[in-house]
């Protein structure tokens, strides 16, 4: 059952797609997987998604396919500059939402206007890491991270009142950055390839100036700036060796979501004054929880495989119309060429079943989504130095 530091490598990167389409906005799932990489180590890659989200509205009218096309690169490096003593800097975009409502008839959409209801939201993570090898078998990590946020919504259609109330609203969070910090540590048996993991990011809270306007801009509000906090999580890594060349892996990963809420305040300030209640742009009910488990095969000395399954819970249901799925069940499956031992090309397809979500505003239910997927593929390029 023993492996090469190598061929592990090798095994656990043959799946590139991973926590895609997860519940609230997470997207990267935020791997350190490249740091806990014997010796020197580089990857790059991508991520495409491509989903289909359909429904009806409270009205009964047909929603077209809302969810757009995205795509997410990520990177790392990781250097051991002693034996007890390694570095790493990891690049991903760990939260983010891109959805278009179509111009036709149904309440998230004002043809009058030619426009639907639309969002974009983007992050960057910049985690730099020390890590502490007292033996062969521990691994104790830490370092700071660095955060960007932007987003921008539109609201459009009878679902938010039409444009005499939040139906002509829009919102331009400006890009911001802030700090939060990782802490973790792993245990390994390098002989047959056993490793676990347990990862803490800390939440980071953002301070964004905020653009406000109603009526399709006819009231353009001064800026203000609103509070955005990207949650805290757990991420946990097991991995073993069970046959020669074959490895058993899992991944647990756990998103502090049920305290999340965007509140811009002429938004807050205008619901009160209407429903006596203020409303939030973005707000979720539950704590995420997802699971991935999957085997890796080293074939021949330049082919390996992989095959995974997974589940997400989603972040609650009645959801915000701006990501109107409850989660997912998934599978997947990759394949990694290797034309030297020191380097590697990998691409992985997942195909996953979403789940349907009723769709919220307001606290009022406006639209129901059932029976969507999503296709998800990507690449990745490895090499030891």
């Amino acid at each position: 059952m023993k492996l090469k530091p190598i061929s592990i490598a090798i095994l656990l990167a043959t799946l590139p797609t991973t926590a895609v389409f997860a519940g609230g906005l997470d997207r990267s799932g935020q791997s350190i997987q490249a740091f806990l990489q014997p010796g020197n180590y580089a990857e790059a890659g991508f991520t495409v998604i491509d989903p289909t989200v359909e429904g009806k509205d409270i009205a009964g009218n047909k929603v077209s396919d809302m969810g757009d096309d995205y795509y997410f690169p990520s990177a790392a490096i990781k250097v051991q500059a002693t034996d007890k003593v390694s570095l790493g800097l990891l690049y991903d975009q760990p939260y983010g939402a891109d959805a278009t409502y179509a111009v036709e008839k149904s309440v998230f959409a004002e043809n009058a206007v030619n426009q639907g209801t639309k969002v974009e939201v983007k992050t960057n993570n910049l985690t730099a890491l020390i890590g502490y090898q007292p033996n062969e078998n521990w691994n104790f990590y830490a370092g700071p991270v660095y955060q960007t946020v932007e987003g921008k919504v539109s609201l459009r259609g009878a679902a938010y009142g039409g444009t005499s109330a939040l139906g002509g609203y829009d919102i331009d969070l400006k890009e911001a950055e802030a700090y939060g910090w990782l802490a973790g540590a792993a245990y390994s048996i390098p002989e047959i390839a056993l490793k676990a993991a347990v990862t803490y990011r800390s939440e980071i809270k953002h301070d964004l100036d905020t653009v406000e306007t109603f009526g399709l801009g006819a009231l353009v509000r001064p800026t203000t700036e609103t509070e955005v906090v990207t949650p805290q999580s757990v991420n946990v890594d097991l991995q073993s060796g069970i046959a020669k060349n074959t490895l058993a892996f899992a991944n647990i990963r756990w998103v502090h979501w049920d305290q999340f809420a965007v509140k811009p305040a002429y938004l807050a300030a205008a619901t009160l004054a209407a429903k006596g209640k203020a409303q939030n742009l973005i707000d979720y009910s539950d704590d995420q929880w997802s699971v991935n488990l999957g085997l890796s095969r080293k074939f021949t000395e330049k082919w390996a495989g992989s095959a995974t399954v997974g589940w997400d819970s989603g972040a609650g249901n009645p959801v915000t119309t701006l990501g109107p799925t409850e989660g997912y069940w998934s599978v997947g499956l990759g394949g990694q060429y290797s034309p030297a031992a020191n380097y590697f090309i990998a691409a992985g397809v997942k195909y996953l079943w979403l789940g349907d979500a009723k769709a919220q505003t307001g606290g009022n239910v406006v639209g129901s989504f059932e029976d969507n997927n999503a296709l998800a593929y990507g690449m990745k390029i490895g090499y030891r130095f």
